[in-house]
């Protein structure tokens, strides 16, 4: 059974909904989050454990296996909810924003899935839930940044599926449409534009990140693969194989770029 988890962005938003979601049924799980008060905080209102854990760190991800092996005696589930999102024309996106998303959307799992790949891998079980988006598959125009991460963590996931597979390791990969988290708050984008529709995108929807919570869960408990939360994600994710999507995806555009173009920016003057 997979009574002992990690989740790491813990301390609010859809990280939050996982931690409580597991706890709920049971499970023993270290909340973990770079703001270590916050996860703190969160924790104590749960009734989890929580670790400060900047997943861009190398130190702090030996930390967290060592807390599990020393408090559990391993890990079952690890969860790499922790992500930033970015926004924006692709001319108008520094090197900086590139470097900063990337550090943290890839190389945070990337980190993650290395520090307790081969203590799963010598127990013979253990479940990665790597927290993607349906951005990496869609490819919507004015998020280049924040498509390819979470194009990257989709190819990562898929890898990771087969190379571990035989020894017992299952792998999940959640791909979530908008979500009402505040995600939004950490948001770059240089076209202010951008950063208002993604705003009114999340506030507007219908699911929560506590339904997605529980279908995270129900994904570890199935083992299954691809999880795309939101029915109209998984109606785009089928059109997009089929080539049906670029027509919507184009008007999509043209009304977005008619905003971004028309607003006037600092510097720009």
């Amino acid at each position: 059974m997979a009574d002992r988890v990690l989740v790491t962005g813990g301390a609010s938003g859809l990280g939050r909904a996982i931690a409580a979601r597991f706890h709920a049924e049971g499970r023993r799980v270290l909340l973990s989050d770079v703001d270590g008060a916050a996860a703190a905080l969160a924790a104590e209102e749960i009734g989890t454990s929580a670790l400060p854990l900047d997943v861009t760190s190398g130190e702090d991800w030996a930390k967290a296996r060592d807390w599990c092996e020393r408090e559990w005696g391993g890990l079952d589930v690890l969860v790499n909810n922790a992500g930033v999102g970015a926004g924006g024309r692709f001319e108008k996106i520094g090197m900086a924003d590139w470097d900063w998303i990337w550090e943290i959307n890839v190389r945070g799992v990337v980190l993650g899935c290395r520090a307790f790949v081969p203590d799963f891998k010598a127990r013979g079980a253990g479940h990665l839930v790597n927290v993607a988006s349906l951005a990496g598959i869609m490819n919507l125009p004015a998020m280049s940044s924040y498509n390819v991460t979470k194009a990257a963590v989709i190819s990562l996931s898929d890898t990771l599926r087969l190379e571990l597979e035989p020894y017992g390791v299952h792998t999940t990969v959640v791909c979530p449409a908008f979500v009402r988290t505040n995600l939004g708050d950490r948001l770059r984008s240089p076209d202010p534009a951008t950063a208002r529709l993604v705003d009114k995108l999340m506030t507007s929807s219908t699911i929560t990140a506590e339904d997605v919570a529980d279908q995270v869960f129900d994904a570890v408990a199935r083992k299954k693969f691809l999880l795309l939360t939101h029915p109209d994600g998984r109606r785009s994710a089928f059109l997009k194989r089929l080539g049906l999507t670029d027509g919507q995806v184009r008007k999509y555009w043209a009304r977005l770029r008619s905003r971004v173009e028309n607003t006037v920016e600092k510097g720009d003057r």
